[in-house]
């Protein structure tokens, strides 16, 4: 249960003083639904209203904060003319502009004859000082009230600065002071203040400093979001190994057979993961590992010797992949190994029906199939195996976490290995990815050649068409991605479609489509027809961005690189390049290239290190936008910027590990304060996984 202290914060925006429903729709809309929301919403900027000039001495252009003597009242002859209050001091007069304005109002604000303090920016118009629409009128008593450092936040439309400002202000008194959850000399050797201070301190800046994500304020919450998911993290690990495993060691002749019969050697990273996986898998809890490889970097081999281990042991090994095409290329690789090796590896997706699916099951159930690789389609109830010991898992950012847990469920004590090609940089590795141990491929196999990678503006599309017509002509495949459209769908697919029949026209008949919107068996065959049949010339939106392996790919044309991410870019670029055949990327971008896009494109022309494109894109686009955080299930963090917080990230995760290691179930004093945290930022499905929770 949430505990009572923290109830006020998770209470709608609308209970807060003065939010009405219309602006509590454009606070949740801007910044979530709830109190706490408010907190998590940091200033981008300050206004300094300190500076208090007398009127002859104001300067146009800047903030001042002046007292006035309030002298005569002009409405406006006309409707369209402003509303003007002529106020003075001993060294001259300043017009007070106001637009749309009640007079009544005006003059209540404005009595003529009091002293009044106004704050706004002053402006010279026609010889005259003005100050159109002053932020602050107030009596002299408000005066220190007034003339201070004012945060000013990010907006929505609709919503203006005042009754933001104000909607904050009530929920920071509504922050309750909470037990310390940080250890004491860790705070110490930070020089940091409490929760209770750094959230004040944050909405109140004092200087520019005061706003850079790297201050000790901003940095103490951002350290109290990272180290609750690192002990989210930690809490769905430990509750992992708790779970009863199957030790399996298997006694090493059907690898042996595999290392003999593959073509060629393993890289080094290769056997390095081997030997991690058949560590984790000989050791009596389940393995929970993920395997992290650029495309091309050979986890399928791996992944194939994770499951001999299983079928060593008188137990079967499963694959599963986000789409149908991705399955049968697996199945492509295995099939072969498994037959020269004497065992038995069969593929299962949506499409088998019948009498030959009927057939597979009753094998699987039987254990007459050693590998099963498939789709989502393993996780139907009429798939039982006779004794699944090992689930691999590719590309687990297609799938949630309780989909995993789903085949694990299909055997008792199931090993899991969860495999990506998206490079993910170490940071983020932890941050998604904490609950799981980490084996990095970071060699290619040997034999592949490298691509040539060159930028050209979009002006030489003819050119382009040329270069095309000449790799097809010498029987290469070629790819042709079209760009995102400002997010939208519709736009996406309209693009698309309009290429492909401008390409149709130069190229005839053997030119396909394929986007997102298509149904899964007309993108396989789409897909199919390129792979195996009459189509030279796929255009493509980002949907080939994984999963699939046409060894005659040669070429590749991304059109408007400038507007996809470096991960992004790095990933359709291994889309060709798996054959013998030397192959070419043409960025091609419109001009004039802003700076981030050319940084980009020039660190694609540079290397193709999936980690090193991974670790610069972090640096260039920040966390948030890596990996699309919507799609990747990675946390979309409000306070941490992990391109600014990594060292803090590294130290969570220390923390964490530490906090549990001396009291698991954070039954101390710092482990009741922790469990606040948790709740805090919502990582409250962590808490379930205490025995005591």
């Amino acid at each position: 249960m949430r505990p009572d202290v923290l109830f006020p914060l998770f209470a709608e925006v609308t209970t807060l003083a003065g939010v009405g429903p219309r602006h509590g729709k454009l606070i949740a809309k801007l910044a979530g639904p709830r109190v706490v929301d408010l907190l998590w919403h940091l200033p981008s900027g300050l206004i300094d209203r300190r500076f208090a000039p007398k009127i002859a001495e104001a300067p146009a252009d800047r903030i001042a904060t002046i007292t006035v003597t309030v002298g005569a009242h002009h409405p406006p002859r006309v409707k369209r003319q402003p509303y003007k209050v002529f106020c003075s001091d001993e060294t001259g007069m300043i017009e007070l502009i106001f637009f749309h304005a009640r007079g009544d109002y005006l003059r209540k604000i404005l009595p003529e004859g009091e002293t009044r303090v106004i704050s706004g920016r002053v402006e010279q118009f026609g010889g005259h000082i003005q100050m159109p629409h002053p932020d602050h009128i107030a009596p002299l008593s408000d005066i220190a009230g007034v003339k201070t450092v004012e945060p000013v936040y990010p907006l929505t439309e609709g919503l203006t600065h005042k009754p933001l400002a104000k909607a904050i202000r009530e929920a920071l008194a509504r922050a309750p002071k909470l037990g310390e959850w940080l250890d004491a000399a860790f705070l110490k050797q930070q020089k940091w203040t409490d929760w209770h201070g750094a959230l004040y301190g944050v909405h109140a800046p004092a200087d520019e400093d005061a706003l850079d994500p790297g201050h000790s304020r901003r940095s103490r919450l951002a350290y109290d979001e990272l180290l609750a998911n690192q002990l989210a993290l930690a809490l769905v690990r430990a509750h992992q190994k708790r779970l009863p495993g199957r030790a399996l060691s298997g006694d090493g002749q059907l690898r042996e057979r595999l290392t003999e019969a593959l073509p060629y050697r393993l890289t080094s990273s290769q056997r390095r993961s081997v030997d991690e996986i058949t560590a984790d898998m000989a050791g009596a809890g389940r393995m929970l590992r993920l395997l992290q490889g650029d495309v091309g970097s050979g986890k399928t081999v791996v992944a194939l010797y994770a499951m001999l281990v299983a079928v060593e042991a008188g137990g079967q090994g499963a694959l599963m992949a986000p789409t149908e095409i991705l399955a049968r290329q697996h199945a492509a690789v295995l099939e072969p190994l498994a037959a020269a090796i004497g065992i038995r590896c069969a593929v299962l997706t949506g499409r088998d029906k019948g009498k030959t699916r009927d057939a597979l099951l009753a094998d699987t159930a039987a254990g007459a199939i050693d590998i099963l690789v498939g789709t989502h389609a393993l996780f139907q109830q009429s798939v039982e195996f006779a004794d699944l010991r090992v689930a691999v898992v590719d590309e687990q950012h297609r799938f949630g976490v309780h989909q995993r847990l789903t085949l694990g469920a299909k055997g008792d004590g199931v090993h899991m290995l969860v495999m990506t090609a998206t490079p993910i940089p170490r940071t983020l590795t932890l941050t998604a990815y904490g609950d799981m141990e980490v084996s990095r491929l970071t060699e290619k196999p040997a034999g592949r050649l490298p691509i040539e990678t060159r930028a050209l503006p979009l002006s030489r599309f003819d050119d382009v068409v040329g270069a095309v017509r000449r790799a097809i002509d010498e029987g290469a495949k070629v790819f042709w991605v079209c760009p995102m459209v400002e997010e939208s769908e519709t736009l996406d697919l309209a693009a698309v479609v309009d290429r492909q029949a401008e390409l149709k026209e130069l190229f005839g008949a053997r030119v396909g489509l394929v986007h997102g919107r298509m149904k899964g068996a007309e993108k396989d065959a789409a897909m199919a027809a390129f792979a195996e049949g009459s189509v030279d010339l796929l255009v493509a939106t980002t949907v080939i961005e994984v999963g699939i392996d046409v060894s005659e790919a040669t070429v590749m044309v991304i059109e408007h690189a400038e507007r996809f991410g470096l991960a992004q870019l790095h990933q359709l670029r291994g889309r060709i390049g798996r054959g013998e055949r030397a192959s070419t990327c043409l960025l091609l971008y419109a001009q004039p290239l802003g700076e981030a896009a050319r940084g980009r494109i020039q660190i694609m022309r540079e290397t193709d290190d999936g980690f090193r494109i991974a670790e610069e894109d972090l640096r260039l686009r920040g966390a948030g936008e890596l990996l699309g955080t919507r799609q990747s299930g990675m946390p979309n963090f409000r306070l941490a910027d992990l391109a600014v917080h990594g060292d803090l990230l590294a130290a969570a995760r220390d923390d964490a590990k530490l906090v549990l290691d001396r009291d698991p179930e954070l039954t101390g004093k710092r482990g009741e304060a922790l469990r606040t945290l948790l709740y805090l930022f919502e990582r409250d499905a962590a808490v379930k996984f205490l025995r005591s929770g």
